[in-house]
């Protein structure tokens, strides 16, 4: 299913913004991208996602600027520079090498200094607690987004139930006649054959038994109801229910394929054809619902 969410929150002057995209899948897959610092929450990033997602394509996008009010001044993390300064001294000693650090080649080392528009990025751990507010809140929104798509879907798949039970209820309408016509169709090749057989012959009694057996679909329609009964239970409930969904759809091919084997009747055959066309469109359809 598709959908767009976005999550903002505030943080020290920091702002940790969060979108995002979700496309139609068959299975989930989560694509992160992350600022460099902070690939280490890889993992915990894609187990909320799929915690909340069951399928589609999500694509996480993670971003981190200074708030509105924080000025055009530009930026300096001290942090940063106190851990350069100590591997720095550190080094020094191990090597024995002479000579001391300056303010300049401090202030020189990559992430120290900042232009306006960025943030200095705080460790992974203590950055993901407000990460994970925003991740959340994108969630939501995303989630709000699917679910109204899943109620359109929900509306077009009990049309096309209708349907079924409708091409359900004229095939077994038609069905008690197809035994009579076959009946009277033999009599009249019999007839015109010049074939001395009396029409209450055991044989051809026989024959047009044989044959109602063999085009008999009662089974094929009750399971045919049953599975639409289930199909439009689940659409009532909240949780996810698309694989659900699919192998009802699937079973209800299976059942209108058998029907179309044994009906050996044009009018029905019409039918048939149209329910398999019906559930291929909720085949289609069921692939992109959660």
């Amino acid at each position: 299913m598709t959908g767009h969410g976005r999550g903002v929150r505030m943080e020290g002057g920091r702002q940790f913004a969060v979108e995002l995209s979700a496309v139609n899948r068959r299975g989930a897959e989560v694509m992160v991208n992350l600022p460099r610092e902070w690939l280490t929450l890889e993992a915990r990033v894609r187990e909320a996602v799929l915690a909340r997602v069951s399928r589609g394509r999500v694509q996480v996008v993670v971003s981190a600027s200074r708030g509105e009010a924080g000025g055009n001044e530009i930026l300096v993390d001290v942090e940063v520079a106190r851990r350069f300064r100590d591997a720095a001294l550190a080094l020094g000693r191990e090597l024995a090498l002479e000579g001391g650090l300056t303010l300049e080649s401090v202030l020189r080392a990559p992430g120290v200094l900042r232009e306006p528009g960025s943030i200095p990025l705080a460790d992974p751990g203590q950055a993901w607690p407000v990460l994970a507010a925003a991740l959340g809140d994108a969630l939501d929104a995303l989630t709000r987004m699917r679910r109204e798509e899943g109620a359109r879907l929900a509306e077009e798949f009990r049309a096309r139930l209708d349907g079924l039970r409708g091409t359900a209820a004229e095939i077994a309408a038609l069905h008690p006649a197809v035994s009579s016509r076959y009946r009277d169709a033999l009599r009249e090749r019999i007839a015109k054959a010049g074939l001395e057989i009396p029409l209450d012959d055991e044989r051809l009694a026989k024959e047009i038994a044989l044959f109602a057996d063999r085009i008999e679909i009662s089974e094929e329609l009750t399971r045919l109801r049953g599975h639409l009964a289930q199909f439009e239970e689940q659409l009532a409930k909240a949780e996810p229910v698309g694989r659900t969904l699919d192998f009802l759809t699937q079973e209800m091919a299976r059942e209108c394929n058998t029907l179309g084997v044994k009906c050996n009747d044009l009018a029905i055959s019409r039918a048939v054809v149209a329910g398999k066309a019906e559930v291929e469109k909720i085949r289609e359809q069921v692939q992109n619902v959660e």
